[in-house]
């Protein structure tokens, strides 16, 4: 570990010791008992650490490494993570609400069951990632690379998958309501039973992507290319519309969105993540400010006056 990153863990340590939260012994090496972390540890190394069920509130780990780390049920409020490696890490069942992945590198990380609404993933490297069963609505995955990545069961409803790379990824019965999927590509992927209740495909690329029973109502298909999707049907198709620039496969027909203007509302809950955050900004405050009261020099003590002479 870095010095930052040792000065870091000891201050935390001691924090959390005077609130009578930390419990693991003087000799204890790992740090899976360091309940909750603040403050700055950019570029840390903390690879293979037992994180389980740590809380990072408003905390600064940009850089930091934590590949094959065990963060089961840890929790990310409002903290910064960008450019992080969190390659083969365990995060099944963290919450990540209001906290910034940015090119954060989560290959072959274990991610099932995650709550991470308003989360940011933007350019974030999610290859083979299993992201099954998590709630991520209203994330931002913009240029994201989930080629492989196992999305089957999550709730994606308002995400922003503009241009991300989902080639052959998994989306079986995944809500996607609401979605932005311009410019994506999303060749060979499984989207079986998914739900695209009012979402935008413009640009978007599907060859070889399997449609079936996909609910396509109110999707706006405008420009995009499903000319080689496969298990699509007219009768989805009737549900939404497109322009003469989507590309369908042969024999199938779409009604122009040209006038429509029915608007589809999603409840995306975005005000809860924005609080959650700027409640996790001002525990980082509180934290850095007992951090500073506590690693502050005291004052020497006034010597006591001299006690009067007995007679």
């Amino acid at each position: 570990m870095s010095r930052m990153g040792v000065s870091f863990a000891v201050l935390t340590l001691a924090l959390t010791a005077l609130a009578g939260q930390a419990q693991a012994a003087p000799e204890d090496k790992d740090v899976a008992r360091l309940v909750s972390f603040g403050g700055m540890c950019v570029s840390c190394e903390l690879s293979g650490r037992k994180l389980t069920g740590a809380k990072f509130t408003g905390a600064n780990f940009a850089k930091a490494v934590l590949i094959g780390s065990d963060l089961r049920g840890a929790a990310f409020y409002g903290s910064n993570f960008q450019s992080a490696d969190l390659t083969r890490a365990d995060l099944r069942g963290a919450e990540m609400r209001g906290a910034n992945f940015a090119n954060a590198n989560f290959t072959d990380a274990r991610l099932s069951g995650i709550e991470s609404s308003g989360a940011n993933f933007q350019n974030a490297t999610l290859l083979r990632v299993d992201l099954s069963s998590s709630e991520l609505n209203g994330a931002n995955l913009v240029s994201a690379n989930l080629t492989k990545a196992n999305l089957s069961n999550a709730e994606m409803n308002g995400s922003n998958l503009m241009s991300v790379n989902a080639r052959d990824a998994d989306f079986r019965n995944a809500e996607l309501n609401a979605a932005n999927l311009i410019n994506g590509r999303f060749d060979g992927a499984d989207f079986r039973n998914a739900e695209f209740t009012g979402a935008q495909f413009r640009g978007a690329t599907f060859n070889g992507a399997d449609l079936r029973g996909a609910d396509l109502s109110n999707a706006m298909l405008g420009g995009a290319d499903l000319s080689g999707a496969k298990g699509l049907d007219q009768d989805q198709l009737d549900e939404a519309c497109g322009d003469g620039g989507t590309r369908l496969p042969r024999g199938l027909t779409l009604r122009s969105c040209h006038g429509d203007r029915r608007t589809i509302k999603i409840d995306l809950d975005f005000a809860r993540a924005q609080a959650e955050a700027a409640r996790a900004a001002a525990g980082a405050e509180k934290a850095a400010a007992a951090a500073s009261a506590w690693a502050a020099p005291r004052p020497p003590k006034a010597p006591a006056p001299p006690k009067p002479p007995k007679y």
